[in-house]
């Protein structure tokens, strides 16, 4: 038998009794506005527990039938397990009890039970054969009365019977709570409520609203109307701390934080054309996409053929005025700006790149769509080129690519030529931005290149610059002399202090700071040595500056927060390689220069 909370939905027409017959199921009056009251109809979204013999909580959600609110009755099916579905007797089966199916199954609520209403005023048979037909074989159909009570006993064993057998629709994944009501407790706060899909929430949890970055903490919670420590499906309140009513809104979605959700405006998806659209679907339509509880704005991009005829199914990508929490397998329903439920989706890729039809677009969501990674991955490689793709090392070795250093791989001949063209250009050793350009790899793919290739021998990367193997092996003077001079950071000691501290002498410290400064790792600037990295921030702190006007000396010494021989050496150093030129007192900087500090000041341009 299966467990765990599950949600349950009404649908049907307008006035074919769905919120009497959650009453008589119930003993709650789902209709709690006086508009509802007056005009005897649903407008709002209505819940109620469901006590069934069954050892799980069961909840009821009652939507409106009148076609002026379907899209509150999408809201409310978003996160439904299963369904009730209300066709009255003397009516029979009518338009919104064609849409609510509809909706239903682009939803994927596919199993349910069919409640043949209004009993008491006239025989229900012809109403049983139209519910069959519109639901196939499988649906129970019991015939009931709500104002006898007579077939609800029947009703109720049918709805355990559905309850028993039925999974959550929604289990799988991170948390997250479409709200569907926002309401504030005097002495409590903020409150939100809404079916729990994925998994738990409980009481301290930092959470976060999308869209938007406003966070709170869960102070208390409530499922199917008890208290609890944690939610983990099903209708769930939550009493949120440190937000207000305004800050939270049906459509809204509530993530735990640190869940590492990224809101998207672009979904790729499988989209299904209604065979009552209407008319076909043309690339670029504006609909309404419907997914949780939130209604957002889309234009829609056809990825394969130049249009859908109502019934076909294809490829698109719906781009959305709104950022939402999506995943993969999330089910989307679309309506026109007539208001009709005109086709649904299923998300393939919950973070595509912004595109059209392009070449391939539609292999590579048919692959996603299978599942199939290590075909999507080979796919991906080709495709990349220089930029390289971010896969395991497993899955790179299975489908023969090179991998690389933090996950990246690229083709493994052009891992080969890229490393044979590298050590070719190497020589005596290259600074990196020459060593990258030689890979004719992009900048992250090259950095993982030669990590690579230093990780097996065949070369060696000191400082900002790339070696030869068995070159820029730093011995332990070495290695005290390049700490002295990091630690010291833009007050870096003279060379006679840094020989008191090491106790080297003149030749062999010159004969360091030499191999130091061809390493990349410290540069020369007039009789002092910087830390290449501290000095390489100074300048970048400089350019900025220097981009709003000239600076003099005592300017650029409490830029840098040094000394003023150390700020003379550093400012020497930068007009020496070209990013500044002395006027007067006063440092100005030179039209189109380059922020990096650690040139070489015999190969500026003058």
């Amino acid at each position: 038998m299966s467990s765990g909370p599950l949600v349950l939905g009404t649908a049907g027409h307008v006035d074919h009794g769905k919120t009497a017959l959650v009453l008589a199921l119930t003993g709650r009056d789902t209709d709690r506005l006086p508009e509802e009251k007056a005009r005897g109809i649903s407008i709002a979204l209505g819940f109620a527990p469901l006590q069934l013999d069954v050892d799980r909580a069961v909840s009821l959600i009652d939507v409106p039938g009148h076609e002026r609110f379907v899209r509150h009755m999408v809201a409310g099916a978003s996160g439904v397990d299963g369904y009730l579905l209300c066709i009255a007797a003397d009516d029979g089966v009518m338009p919104q009890t064609v849409e609510h199916m509809a909706v239903l199954r682009l939803l994927g609520v596919e199993d349910g039970v069919v409640a043949v209403t209004k009993c008491d005023l006239i025989e229900p048979e012809l109403a049983i054969e139209e519910a069959r037909e519109l639901v196939g074989k499988g649906p129970e159909i019991v015939p009931v009365s709500s104002v006898t009570g007579a077939g609800i006993a029947d009703l109720r064993a049918a709805l355990t019977r559905l309850v028993a057998r039925l999974e959550r629709r929604t289990a799988w994944g991170r948390p997250r709570l479409f709200v569907d009501r926002v309401f504030s407790v005097a002495g409590a706060g903020t409150v939100v409520t809404g079916t729990l899909w994925g998994g738990a929430i409980s009481i301290g949890d930092r959470v976060q609203i999308v869209p938007g970055t406003t966070e709170a903490r869960v102070r208390g919670v409530q499922a199917h109307d008890r208290p609890v420590d944690i939610a983990s499906g099903g209708r769930v309140a939550l009493n949120l701390v440190g937000i207000e009513r305004a800050d939270s809104q049906r459509g809204s979605c509530v993530v735990r934080a640190g869940d590492g959700w990224e809101p998207t405006t672009l979904l790729d998806v499988e989209l299904t054309w209604l065979s009552e659209a209407g008319g076909p679907l043309r690339s670029r339509r504006r609909l309404q996409a419907f997914i949780g509880t939130a209604e957002v704005g889309a234009t829609c991009v056809l990825l394969g053929a130049n249009e859908l005829i109502p019934g076909q199914l294809g490829y698109a990508q719906l781009r959305l005025d709104v950022a939402v929490p999506a995943v993969v397998g999330d089910r989307l329903v679309l309506r026109s700006a007539e208001r009709r439920t005109v086709g649904g989706a299923r998300v393939v890729d919950p973070a595509p790149a912004r595109h059209g039809k392009g070449t391939g677009v539609v292999d590579r969501l048919e692959l996603m769509d299978r599942g199939n990674e290590d075909q999507l991955a080979t796919l991906d490689l080709a495709r990349s080129g220089r930029r390289g793709i971010r896969i395991d090392d497993a899955r790179a070795r299975r489908i023969g690519a090179a991998a690389l250093e933090g996950g990246w791989a690229i083709p493994a001949e052009l891992a080969e030529t890229a490393g044979r063209s590298l050590r070719a250009a190497i020589g005596d050793g290259i600074d990196v931005p020459a060593a990258r350009a030689a890979t004719g790899l992009d900048g992250p793919v090259a950095d993982a290149l030669i990590a690579a290739l230093e990780r097996l021998g065949q070369l060696r990367r000191v400082g900002a610059r790339v070696l030869p193997p068995g070159r820029g092996a730093a011995d332990a003077a070495t290695q005290t002399v390049a700490a002295l001079i990091a630690q010291a950071g833009l007050r870096p000691p003279g060379i006679v202090e840094l020989g008191e501290q090491t106790g080297l002498a003149a030749k062999r410290l010159e004969a360091i700071l030499a191999e130091l400064r061809d390493a990349g790792t410290v540069i020369a600037a007039g009789d002092l040595w910087f830390d290449a990295h501290a000095a390489t921030a100074a300048g970048e702190a400089a350019h900025q500056r220097l981009s709003d006007g000239p600076m003099g000396i005592g300017e650029l010494r409490d830029l840098w927060g040094t000394g003023r021989r150390h700020a003379l050496a550093l400012a020497t150093h930068l007009d020496a390689i070209g990013m500044t030129r002395r006027i007067g007192d006063n440092r100005v900087l030179r039209r189109g220069a380059a922020t990096n500090i650690g040139g070489d000041a015999n190969s500026r341009a003058d």
